[in-house]
């Protein structure tokens, strides 16, 4: 039998059949849960490591930098930026489109490959979600301070009317405020949701009363129990599919501002795909260009894989691809429509203009460049992986400042063509720009876990409940003792986690029958198992069912499949708060857009009729998500009884383990069929180890 195939021989079914290659797991070398626990959280209780200090002083440093050509903007006014007639826009809108696009690969890698089941995702999307939060902070900066008076931002709101100065609802700048705040605003739930679970490992590894008191507080009192994980987990389902088409929407509408006008080289149909995949595109890049430092550091190598290195080059391939099938159908329309000013306007970008170099930066990083990812070799090569996204994120930047800058310096009369000339003042706002998005990513990496922990463990091998317990290394191989591939051998190299445990836990002391509470009653509120693993207390929770108790829960760092039937749950009501939330937004958007332009603001703009609702479209979509998705956050809280900062159960001996490795059983004492020491032999019967009857 050779190294790679394995053939099962079964005369009576016809030929023999390759049997299947040991699965290479998504995340491998953790021993336990308690290792992937371990492993992520110490990045944030040890003291930080010597080059943090120095990089955040850095990116601090620039950070301030942006700071001061705000604030001499903001006191001396826009003229100070090097726009001007006829390129109105600049360096400002190029920084807020870029920064939009950056924001993308967030929601996409936690909203779209959720829902596309990609499992992959999990080692990432925290870090990701995160950039999108720091990215859009970052755009936000721009529709404040470019109107010269930050303090007037809102203004852009269409109440209350100071100075009666009139929104125009059919306006695509109009439609950038809702979409990008309600981007942020379900972003920042989605990612705040997400964190629950791993806020509270945090809370239960603390060592000081402050980080258990901050992360408590944070985590809501989120102990993992069955009957939240329901509501959790259908909260997520929400979350993602309302993300899904809002992060195709939010790029769309920043490219009406573009595609609207009349513009010769914006005035096009297809800026909206065209940005989506760029930004994607640029989104992804971005990600890499964080993660894989973080992950050389850290020493993540066996959480973030070569495969997902790999996998997000792919992406970086095919988008990159479609941009540069964009970029070259963009000089055929130009070319093809006979319209003299479009074919002008393409011909200045890529052959004889003025930022025709720009042009070609542009092309050379976003579309030849990255062609490189078709080879094995150069996706799965972390340092290589690092140069080409760095030139992927220059070209993305350059992208949008042809758009913008090229398509405006030529107008339709060659009287009024011009030049721009940025000013110190824009090269340090720019530069501003990625000294606070670098600044929010150390924070982030400092004080809160960047991994995933709760989904990473629900993909470990262990977490199968048909996982084959064998060594590390010994699963991937096949039945000869050999790796069948050069993929097997890498992921058993990775091994177990290169971190020593910063301290020894003492072996535990024998639980009592019988925990008192701080602050007890006198009276039990239920018994506690612990049990080995999930299947384990999966199979437990089904026999404690059988056996006539009604009031079980259980407790797990990650949510088991199977755990809400076993126990006697139904599904959760939140889908019905999501549509509530939906409908209610849908109907304040339309009752808004009529009344403000059919009674409260009656403007004929472009000749259409007061009640035109067609333009109305964004905005009737964005404010659906957005109360759709307050409403899922809501309704998630209140469902699971949060925030709930104290609870018996807290009293168990070993139950802190319960977020991090541990998998608990209960049964409260209202059940009918509960009696102290019964119910105490029954579990202990059923496998279950330190076994008591906690004091309510």
């Amino acid at each position: 039998m050779s190294a790679t195939t394995h053939e099962t021989h079964d005369t009576a079914h016809g030929p023999a059949l390759p049997d299947p290659l040991p699965r290479i797991p998504l995340v491998w070398g953790p021993a336990d849960f308690d290792s992937v626990s371990q492993q992520v959280s110490e990045i944030t209780e040890q003291p930080q490591p010597g080059w943090w200090w120095p990089a955040f002083l850095i990116s601090a440093a620039l950070l301030c930098g942006g700071g001061i050509a705000a604030t001499y903007l903001i006191s001396t006014g826009v003229g100070v930026w090097g726009s001007n007639n006829p390129v109105n826009w600049a360096f400002d809108i190029t920084n807020f489109v870029f920064w939009i696009g950056i924001g993308h690969a967030g929601t996409l890698i936690s909203a779209i490959l959720f829902l596309f089941r990609q499992k992959w995702r999990t080692s990432i999307n925290r870090f990701a979600e995160a950039m999108t939060i720091f990215a859009v902070i970052c755009a936000g900066i721009y529709p404040g301070i470019h109107v010269g008076r930050f303090w007037y931002a809102w203004f852009m709101f269409p109440l209350p009317n100071a100075n009666h100065i009139f929104p125009n609802f059919r306006s695509a700048l109009l439609w950038d405020l809702f979409a990008v705040s309600t981007y942020f605003t379900i972003s920042l739930i989605f990612w705040y949701v997400g964190l629950i679970p791993d806020l509270a490992t945090l809370r239960d590894r603390a060592k000081s009363r402050l980080r258990q008191v901050i992360f408590g507080f944070l985590s809501l009192g989120w102990r993992g129990s069955t009957r939240h994980w329901r509501h959790y987990e259908v909260a997520y389902l929400m979350f993602a599919g309302l993300s899904t088409p809002l992060v195709l929407s939010v790029h769309s509408v920043v490219s009406f501002d573009f595609a609207t006008s009349l513009i010769p080289g914006w005035h096009t149909t297809i800026f909206p795909p065209y940005f989506v995949a760029g930004a994607i595109f640029g989104g992804f890049a971005m990600v890499l260009q964080c993660m894989i430092p973080a992950r050389a550091v850290f020493k993540l190598d066996n959480v973030v894989t070569i495969k997902h290195i790999d996998v997000m080059c792919k992406f970086i391939l095919a988008t990159g691809t479609i941009v540069g099938y964009a970029y070259i159908m963009e000089l055929f329309v130009a070319w093809f429509s006979g319209n003299p000013y479009e074919w002008q306007t393409f011909k200045n970008r890529a052959f004889d203009g003025d930022y025709t170099w720009a042009y070609w930066v542009m092309m050379t990083c976003n579309l030849i460049i990255p062609q490189v990812f078709w080879f094995k070799w150069c996706r799965q090569t972390p340092w290589f992986v690092l140069i080409v996204v760095t030139f992927v994120n220059v070209g993305m930047w350059y992208e949008r400042f042809v758009i913008i800058v090229q398509s405006l310096h030529h107008d339709f009369l060659p009287g009024s063509w011009g030049q721009f000339h940025p000013t110190w003042v824009d090269w340090l706002q720019m530069i501003g720009d990625f000294g606070l998005f670098f600044t929010l990513t150390l924070l982030f990496i400092r004080f809160l876990p960047m991994v995933a922990m709760a989904e990473v463990k629900g993909v470990l091998p262990m977490a199968n409940p048909h996982y084959n317990f064998k060594p590390d290394a010994e699963y991937l191989k096949g039945e000869n003792g050999e790796y069948p591939t050069a993929d097997h051998a890498l992921a058993a190299s990775y091994g177990p986690p290169t971190r020593p445990r910063t301290h020894v836990e003492a072996p535990p002391e024998p639980v009592p029958p019988f925990v008192p509470n701080a602050s007890g009653t006198g009276a039990p509120w239920g018994a506690v198992a612990e049990f080995a693993n999930g299947a384990e207390l999966l199979e437990a929770a089904k026999k404690t069912v059988a056996a006539g108790y009604v009031h079980v829960d259980a407790w797990t760092p990650y949510y088991v499949h199977g755990m809400k039937e076993a126990i006697g749950r139904t599904r959760s009501r939140l889908p019905l708060f999501t549509l509530a939330g939906g409908l209610t937004g849908l109907t304040l958007a339309v009752l808004m857009q009529f009344y403000f332009s059919a009674y409260y603001y009656p403007i004929i703009v472009g000749g259409k009729e007061y009640r035109s609702w067609e333009a109305f479209i964004p905005i009737f979509f964005e404010m659906t998500v957005l109360f759709a998705g307050i409403f899922t956050l809501v309704a998630l809280v209140g469902l699971c009884g949060l925030p709930k900062l104290f609870h018996p159960i807290d009293a168990h001996p070993t139950f802190a383990r319960g977020t991090q490795g541990g998998f608990f059983l209960s049964v409260e004492a209202k059940d009918a069929k509960f009696n102290p020491d019964a119910t105490r032999a029954f579990l202990e019967g059923l496998g279950g180890k330190n076994v008591a009857v906690v004091e309510a």
